[in-house]
């Protein structure tokens, strides 16, 4: 089967197992936020030495992009940024408190939203609070997302100051009529003079963001955008399919179907996507990643060191992440929590002084199984099996087998070349509770 044919034979709808299980099948009903501190805690006193990661929403923007699945409030008074920062320190400082001394910082990431909607001053404040009630890991990395519209010199200057030395900018596509589309402008020029700045700074790895399959996209406008992406050299590029979830976010109402490529169309542009790019060097690294041989993250996967988590791929391994903010997840490796998703909720909570938590899982001994094996075909395109492949999980491979995506022995499955497009589907054979209870309306985005 060529490999069109086998894109349209996969293109389901499929979890990006940012976790196992996926958020839609955690258990709340079983969860609580006592018993979630304690696994943090219990999570910090058994791997404390290799340090934490910390993820930080910060979900304000001045427009919405209405192609954007993520948690954000869209608002142009600036003055919301100092409680929102004094918040997430204070939720910081209930984690500081329950595990009874700073703890390493070994990852901090800043996400959103739009973490360059706050004042370097005012994201100064939130850092250096952070930095107040911690300790720093030698290895320590720390990255933000930022729009390239309003990234200033200031931004990446304090922010470097700090300790930051990756960046992620959100492109998505230059071609204009894309951009009117999703409510997203940034030219091409903005970009460079962004990336360049950051590397004159010192900024060791840059980051874009690209995305296929959005309303209006054409092979020539895509074309055009990868071959501007690849004269700036990023370091790394996440190449990833548009999710159409209106259902979910109602700013994607802003077009129609009408409007989205579909089918032959849609994969033609994730294959010219993935043939320019390796073309200009850059590896495929994991599901939707690509990165030069010179960084961090394609180092990671050769040396077997690759992780994955609710901030992606990463080349740092910790078994405890705490996110704070809005919506933010945490995961202390034996359950996961998520805040409140709404700014209001979260606020509140932090006032009372609870611990803002909304809901979560707590992971069971199976659980736990199925997530390495998930975990270990994400980051290591394998996976072991001690006492031989199950029975309803060689069953559920055998398609995948018989189309050369996977090469199967009685106690290993690994990927193939060809079967590294098709992650999410391999994952989907290991899903239990997927399996168990299939979903009666789509709660994932399709897999191609």
């Amino acid at each position: 089967m060529d490999t069109s044919a086998l894109l349209k034979k996969y293109n389901v709808a499929a979890p990006r197992y940012t976790s196992y299980p996926t958020v839609p099948y955690w258990d709340n009903e079983n969860f609580n936020g006592k018993d979630w501190l304690s696994t943090v805690t219990k999570s910090y006193a058994t791997y404390k030495k290799e340090g934490i990661s910390l993820y930080i929403h910060l979900p304000f923007c001045e427009s919405l992009c209405t192609y954007c699945g993520c948690n954000t409030r869209i608002t142009k008074n600036h003055a919301v940024e100092i409680p929102y920062v004094l918040a997430v320190l204070s939720e910081w400082g209930m984690y500081v408190k329950a595990l009874g001394e700073k703890p390493k910082l070994k990852e901090l990431h800043l996400g959103g939203g739009t973490p360059t909607f706050f004042s370097a001053e005012n994201l100064g404040l939130l850092i250096n609070g952070i930095l107040q009630n911690s300790t720093l890991a030698p290895d320590a990395e720390f990255s933000f997302e930022a729009h390239p519209a309003n990234t200033t010199s200031e931004h990446l200057t304090t922010l470097y100051s700090l300790g930051f030395k990756r960046l992620s900018l959100g492109i998505q596509d230059f071609d204009p009529k894309v951009q009117f589309l999703i409510n997203r402008f940034q030219t091409p020029e903005q970009v460079a003079l962004v990336t360049e700045k950051a590397r004159e700074i010192g900024y060791t790895s840059v980051n874009f963001d690209l995305i296929y399959g959005l309303p209006g996209q054409t092979i020539s406008g895509l074309s055009a955008t990868i071959k501007e992406v690849i004269a700036l050299q990023p370091d790394r590029i996440a190449f990833y399919s548009y999710a159409h979830v209106p259902w979910l976010k109602p700013g994607q109402r802003h077009y129609t179907e009408k409007d989205i490529p579909t089918g032959d169309e849609k994969f033609a542009l994730y294959q010219l996507g993935r043939q320019l790019l390796d073309g200009a060097g850059y590896k495929d690294v994991g599901m939707d990643h690509f990165a030069l041989k010179s960084d961090s993250l394609f180092k990671a996967i050769t040396e077997q060191r690759l992780h994955r988590n609710f901030m992606g791929y990463t080349n740092q391994h910790t078994h405890l992440l705490i996110g704070l903010g809005v919506s933010s997840i945490s995961d202390s490796w034996t359950a996961f929590a998520q805040n409140p998703k709404t700014v209001e909720a979260y606020l509140d909570k932090i006032e009372q002084g609870i611990l803002p938590v909304e809901k979560g899982h707590l992971l069971t001994g199976e659980d736990l199984e199925v997530r390495k094996h998930i975990l270990n075909i994400m980051c290591r395109e394998n996976t072991m099996y001690n006492e031989g492949i199950p029975e309803q999980v060689y069953g559920r491979l055998l398609p995948l087998l018989r189309d050369k995506l996977i090469w199967v022995t009685e106690k290993e499955i690994r990927i193939t070349t060809r079967g590294k497009s098709f992650l999410r589907n391999i994952c989907m054979a290991f899903d239990e509770k997927l399996w168990l209870k299939q979903p009666k309306t789509q709660l994932f985005s399709s897999s191609i």
